[in-house]
């Protein structure tokens, strides 16, 4: 344990609790929960004796001295996985996600998981999540989607970007944009999706639209833009649209898709109604989407403002080889 910083309260700080004062002190390096976490394992000291109860009150004068444990082993390990690095600095990691990759480890995937590649990549230069050497995960994509993917090295960074996310862009610092092949075309070449969603009562691992008064509702809006459209004109086959994000839930993209008539080609889930269009197509296309086994979803683009700098951080990934061969077969037609 090293001390990391030495801290002198003036008068502003008589009588505030202890972590009150640091945590305005300390913004945004540390939060309230990390300091009261410090100050109950011992490593924050007041005038040379250690306190371990965060309500403990200040006065002007006190010297607090705060001694930062060395960050914990991860759970779980790390594992040389190969990674799509798109950028990288001491707060945070932009990685192009491959179809396939879990995010975290759970239940039927406690490895060879996202977070075990990062624990690798990473090493030394993850400072410690809550106190444990682990990347901070704010948002997911879908086992079965790819794309842009940011991740938190810091304390700092995963707080303010877990932030941005769940302001979902209200404020101008956060962009997501998907691709997404579906079945047939929208009539409208943009439209606004906005239902409620939570969980299927005929599969408890889907999602569906639900009345907006249900326990679990969820509140879920969809941007789309039609991008290209297949096969005839009057009645496509298929299309390419662009999904982008006002709120985060999910699977929401793919039930959005198909509560309008429109569900993403490949999606075991919630497109199974569409399998008999494979039949109107040419042998080619016919094949590979028969052999397409996930949903046609790429996160294309995401953008965010840096924690650290402010600068604003845009990335974008092409559609991974799978997802842009369907598309040039529908091109084709």
């Amino acid at each position: 344990m090293a001390e990391w910083k030495v801290l002198h309260a003036d008068a502003d700080a008589q009588g505030s609790r202890l972590d009150q004062w640091l945590a305005a002190t300390l913004a945004p390096e540390l939060s309230r929960n990390r300091i009261q976490a410090l100050v109950r394992g011992g490593s924050v000291t007041l005038n040379d004796r250690v306190v371990t109860e965060p309500k403990q009150k200040v006065a002007e004068g006190d010297v607090c001295c705060i001694n930062m444990p060395e960050p914990e082993a991860p759970e779980p390990m790390g594992e040389d996985i190969p990674l799509d690095v798109l950028y990288e600095d001491d707060s945070l990691i932009v990685i192009n996600k491959p179809v396939g990759l879990v995010v975290h480890p759970g239940p039927g995937n406690w490895t060879g998981t996202l977070v075990n590649a990062l624990i690798h990549h990473c090493g030394a230069s993850l400072s410690g999540i809550g106190g444990v050497r682990r990347p901070g995960i704010v948002h997911r994509i879908d086992r079965d989607t790819s794309g842009v993917l940011v991740v938190a090295k810091t304390d700092q960074a995963h707080r303010s970007l877990a932030e941005a996310f769940a302001d979902h862009g209200r404020n101008g610092d956060l962009e997501r944009a998907y691709v997404a092949l579906v079945w047939g075309a929208p009539s409208r070449v943009t439209g606004v999706i906005e239902t409620w969603l939570g969980r299927s009562n005929q599969d408890r691992t889907m999602r569906a639209v639900v009345p907006q008064g249900r326990p679990d509702a969820r509140h879920a809006i969809t941007h789309y833009t039609l991008l290209e459209r297949y096969g005839d004109a009057n009645s496509p086959i298929a299309s390419l649209v662009e999904c982008r994000l006002e709120t985060g839930r999910t699977h929401q993209i793919r039930v959005h898709m198909a509560h309008i008539g429109h569900p993403l080609i490949g999606d075991q889930a919630y497109g199974r109604s569409f399998r008999t269009k494979v039949n109107k197509l040419p042998e080619e296309l016919r094949t590979a989407v028969e052999s397409f086994e996930r949903q046609a979803l790429h996160a294309r683009l995401l953008a965010f403002r840096h924690p650290v700098t402010g600068e604003m951080m845009r990335f974008e990934a092409p559609l991974p080889e799978d997802m842009a061969t369907l598309q040039h077969l529908f091109s084709a037609l």
